[in-house]
């Protein structure tokens, strides 16, 4: 049950890192590599003027290039690497902003062959349909996700992953560094660290990793975006490679084969009325 909950997030997921960093100078310069020599600048409490300024163009960058829309469809060739198994299946997913995600996987997943399940999730409530084996259907609040996982998504966090926009953005930016062609972004929130990379020409994210403020927590993990594509008016990541870690390690490799904006839904959510519940 857990892993059926966590997959549905672990396909549009950010993770987090379980290195505490003491000093954000530090975490800075582990994301820089020994070739390049800018210098990093920290944004103290009372920061310059021009500091001050160029974090807000960096940051009112970011925001703007957030892919924004009505529907989303797309065909996900998914690539698990779990403790114990490991695995290569297809997830259709459809979405409707601020409304509804629909996930089908085909394949195997977790030891369920076939057609093993299906999910759609809404603002309140998670549902998972199982088809193999003995079918049922379970559905749980969307709460739940936190208490499974201990993180705290709610809808719009996970539809902004699903599509490729960075999440947990926070205003209070501790430190960045701009190099020739890539700009390092480093974010303190109430919940994570968050060190962004982007391309420095036009501010599409390269690297997402995030650390539990919580110095006891040992969760590790991060997200690389790469093989951009158009997509409409936006540039799309159609690879994605994620690692999640805490007492042990999940990798998921995610290549999307098909991907559309603003048509109409292809996939629907039909479970017949005697399926048994749990």
């Amino acid at each position: 049950m857990k892993y059926c909950f966590l997959f549905i997030v672990a396909l549009s997921t950010v993770a987090f890192s379980c290195k505490t960093v003491k000093k954000t100078q530090v975490v800075i310069q582990q994301a820089i590599t020994k070739k390049d020599t800018s210098q990093t600048i920290v944004i103290k409490e009372t920061p310059r003027v021009d500091s001050a300024a160029i974090v807000k163009d960096i940051m009112s960058k970011v925001v703007r290039r957030k892919i924004d829309f009505n529907t989303f469809n797309a065909t996900i060739k998914v690539t698990y690497e779990g403790p114990e198994k490991s695995d290569n299946f297809k997830v259709y997913v459809g979405m409707k902003k601020d409304s509804i995600i629909l996930m089908k996987v085909v394949g195997t997943f977790l030891g369920i062959p076939g057609v093993g399940l299906e999910a759609k999730v809404n603002k309140d409530s998670i549902t998972v349909y199982f088809h193999q084996g003995e079918k049922y259907v379970m559905t749980r609040p969307i709460s739940y996700l936190k208490e499974v996982i201990e993180i705290p998504f709610d809808f719009s966090t996970i539809q902004d992953l699903i599509i490729g926009n960075p999440v947990f953005i926070d205003s209070n930016v501790v430190s960045y560094r701009a190099g020739v062609n890539q700009l390092s972004v480093l974010m303190i929130g109430d919940l994570f660290k968050h060190l962004l990379t982007m391309d420095n020409s036009d501010f599409k994210a390269l690297h997402s990793k995030l650390d539990d403020v919580d110095i006891q927590r040992n969760r590790t993990g991060d997200i690389t975006f790469g093989s951009y594509e158009r997509m409409g008016p936006y540039q799309f990541a159609t690879w994605r490679s994620i690692s999640i870690a805490e007492k042990s390690k999940l990798n998921l490799y995610l290549d999307f084969k098909e991907y559309a904006l603003n048509e109409p839904l292809k996939y629907n959510f039909d479970v017949p009325k005697k399926t048994k519940r749990k």
